[in-house]
């Protein structure tokens, strides 16, 4: 059975499965628990949560991450998963509304939840706050708007495309975050606010960011990617 296949089966019948199979497809798409649990429509237990963290750390954090090359990405997200788990366990966030005439909003709330992203959290992909907010409000999911979250949900854009029901075609809107900055979030995920100010530092030491002196929206994105 095709990605796509297994994908739309689990946003219209997800419901039906239980844990242990939704475990099993998330193994099989390489997919993180959490965001299976979501787009099949169930409940996302707390400990496979963010803990409760401060915004402003988290959007500081994930803007320091973009200035990362790969083998510094890859350095830190083994920095993040070294980390102890100190947090507290969050309680479950609630599965998404089966009745909504277009489910792709709130499972895009749900992989940006999973990841500790809100909406003031999320435009250092490119996106300005009131699009961000479209496509939670269902208002759009263009293909272009899919290809800038991609990478830092750890997606592919043609999955994303599966669930939004949009067509694919070929894009070029210039360097794009990919998968591998995505795989630092969720390296991410169980770390407290005080471990994200540590490997925000860790970030800047090693990318050698220069400080501007003040918030820019988005880094200069990631021209080459091994390995797609």
């Amino acid at each position: 059975m095709t990605r796509a296949r297994i994908l739309r089966d689990l946003l219209a019948s997800g419901r039906e499965c239980d844990v242990r199979r939704l475990e099993e497809h998330a193994v099989e798409l390489h997919l993180p628990v959490a965001d299976v649990l979501v787009v099949a429509g169930h409940p996302v237990p707390g400990h496979l949560l963010p803990p409760e963290r401060d915004s402003n750390v988290m959007r500081g954090f994930a803007y320091r991450v973009t200035y990362c090359n790969h083998p510094q990405l890859a350095a830190l997200g083994e920095f993040l998963l070294a980390l102890p788990r100190e947090g507290t366990t969050q309680e479950p966030a609630p599965a998404r509304d089966p009745a909504a005439p277009d489910p792709f909003p709130a499972v895009l709330q749900g992989l940006m939840r999973n990841r500790g992203f809100g909406v003031r959290e999320f435009p250092f992909v490119g996106l300005s706050v009131s699009t961000i907010r479209g496509m939670l409000g269902g208002r759009n999911h263009r293909l272009s708007q899919l290809q800038a979250v991609a990478g830092p949900l750890g997606w592919r854009v043609a999955d994303l495309a599966v669930l939004a029901d949009e067509p694919l075609r070929p894009l070029d809107y210039g360097p794009m975050f990919c998968r591998h900055v995505g795989a630092v979030f969720l390296a991410a995920v169980a770390c407290t606010t005080e471990q994200l100010v540590r490997a925000a530092r860790e970030a800047d030491r090693l990318s050698a960011r220069e400080d501007h002196g003040a918030w820019q929206p988005v880094s200069e994105g990631i021209h080459d990617c091994p390995g797609g």
